[in-house]
């Protein structure tokens, strides 16, 4: 039976505006009067993904909203993943499972279908809760996408969701966006967006006042709040790669004689969260080596980051010569980690016999470990905890892979993990390898291993500390600078 919880849904002008980082801010915030809150994205598309409590996996984004409500992340939480293979196509996950591969143009005419499920994942959701916040994709004015839509007005029509318009200042233009929007949508479409919200407001807000009344009166939206940007995000996981394109993203760093680590950026990139941690230090300079850019003949460690496509990014890592510069690395007595796909390509050799993450294949490995991975149907996700062999020191963080790595470098594991050992290093202990996904948040493990690079006196930090209070300063700054009364009005008048 449909449920009448309080909900309401963000839209945006586009992608990447913060829609994200906003929501997770207004679950703390809701959360913090008391409310039992849960965050909603019917589709997502990143590679960027978390495994949840119910064996599943979710965008990252919504398991930080999770952890903004204080609950686990679960694959009810966004019922449809999208994952990139491809320029043209993306494995689909559908409630935390593999549901197939589709080509665009192919999930365009069968994503209708998924409402269903869709539907029924935010009936589950609602149970027992206070407040649903669901987060859109895109923008709504991608009307040419209309058509069997449930990312943005086509859930919101099926549920019949309220809707908040978001928008981001920064990029200029935001009052042409908001009211672009509103002329390019149906009556009815229009009729759901109750306001909207400026986003990344740098200086004196009194000077867009006016530009507020011009979007109300050509829109018909109510304005709810200008917020002005949150210099704490660069301390919570960004949504996908495309943070990872703009200067100054928050992966990059700067300090004299830091711990210089470099990170090929593959074209299918995944989970680069791993990162977090490391570029949170002081000391540590995260260099994300774009296509087209020799990795840096200064750097202390080279990390190999996930792939969703595998096979693919080991192409495309040797197609830009990093096969040679990090030849030259090792020769100089560099530190090299793979993490995930990062591990298979440190290896002598991959397979895709069934294509699972593209066209089916072989390759040979990098060749630096002494394993072999098959990639086949079964996919681990779980979480994992345990202790980085040598030191013992604890870590812990989830496994998401395809496929079975076998061979003699085993002998010599990174990790212990449920009492089993885990991953693979070279005989000179400088090349290494493992599946575990958020290993540096492990705040004893990530020194202990930074001190193994270079000698250095412990930051101190505390990473997941630093984290719940950049999620608190994020909801004390959205109630500063929102109506979240109004907004949650708005919720309830479902």
């Amino acid at each position: 039976m449909k449920t009448s919880c309080p909900a309401v849904m963000l839209q945006g002008t586009g992608s990447d505006v913060g829609k994200s980082l906003i929501l997770a801010g207004l679950a703390r915030a809701y959360r913090h009067r008391g409310l039992a809150v849960r965050p909603f994205k019917p589709q997502n598309m990143s590679n960027n993904a978390a495994v949840t409590r119910d064996g599943g996996e979710i965008g990252r984004a919504q398991a930080l909203q999770a952890r903004a409500c204080g609950l686990p992340p679960h694959s009810d939480m966004n019922p449809v993943l999208l994952k990139p293979q491809t320029d043209k196509g993306a494995q689909v996950v559908v409630q935390g499972k593999i549901w197939g591969s589709l080509q665009a143009k192919d999930y365009g005419q069968a994503k209708g279908a998924l409402l269903p499920r869709v539907l029924e994942s935010f009936e589950r959701l609602s149970a027992g809760a206070d407040l649903i916040l669901v987060e859109g994709a895109g923008s709504p004015a991608e009307v040419n996408l209309r058509p069997g839509d449930i990312a943005n007005m086509g859930f919101a029509e099926s549920a019949d969701l309220p809707v908040l318009l978001l928008g981001d200042i920064s990029r200029g233009g935001v009052i042409a966006n908001i009211v672009g929007t509103a002329m390019l949508l149906p009556d009815h479409e229009k009729e759901r967006i109750k306001g909207f919200i400026i986003n990344k407001f740098r200086g004196d807000i009194s000077i867009f006042d006016e530009g507020l009344r011009i979007i109300e009166a050509k829109s018909g939206f109510a304005a709810l709040g200008v917020v002005p940007f949150f210099e704490g995000a660069a301390r919570l996981p960004a949504e996908d790669a495309m943070a990872l394109e703009r200067p100054g993203a928050p992966h990059r760093g700067a300090a004299e004689g830091a711990i210089k680590i470099a990170v090929p950026r593959l074209s299918r990139i995944a989970n680069f969260d791993d990162f977090d941690p490391l570029s949170a230090e002081p000391d540590v300079v995260l260099d994300i080596v774009e296509p087209g850019r020799a990795l840096p003949g200064d750097a202390d460690l080279v990390i190999l980051p996930g792939s969703k496509a595998t096979i693919g990014d080991l192409d495309h890592f040797r197609a830009q010569g990093w096969d040679i510069d990090l030849a030259a690395h090792i020769r100089r007595g560099g530190w090299v980690l793979g993490i995930c796909g990062g591990l298979q390509m440190l290896g002598r050799r991959l397979a895709d016999p069934a294509g699972i993450e593209g066209p089916p294949g072989t390759a040979e490995g990098l060749g630096y470990l002494d394993i072999e991975t098959r990639l086949g149907d079964r996919k681990t996700l779980v979480e994992s905890e345990g202790h980085a062999c040598g030191t013992g020191r604890a870590v812990r963080g989830y496994e998401m892979h395809v496929g079975e790595t076998l061979g003699p470098g085993l002998a010599r594991p990174m990790l212990t993990l449920a009492g089993q050992a885990h991953g693979a290093v070279s005989p000179d202990g400088r090349v290494m390898g493992c599946y575990l996904h958020g290993l540096f948040a492990a705040d004893a493990f990530r020194h202990g291993f930074l001190q193994q690079i270079r000698q250095r006196a412990s930051s101190g930090l505390a990473f997941e500390v630093e984290v719940e209070a950049a999620l608190d300063a994020l909801a004390a700054h959205l109630e500063r600078h929102l109506d979240l009364d109004r907004i949650l009005s708005i919720a309830r008048s479902r």
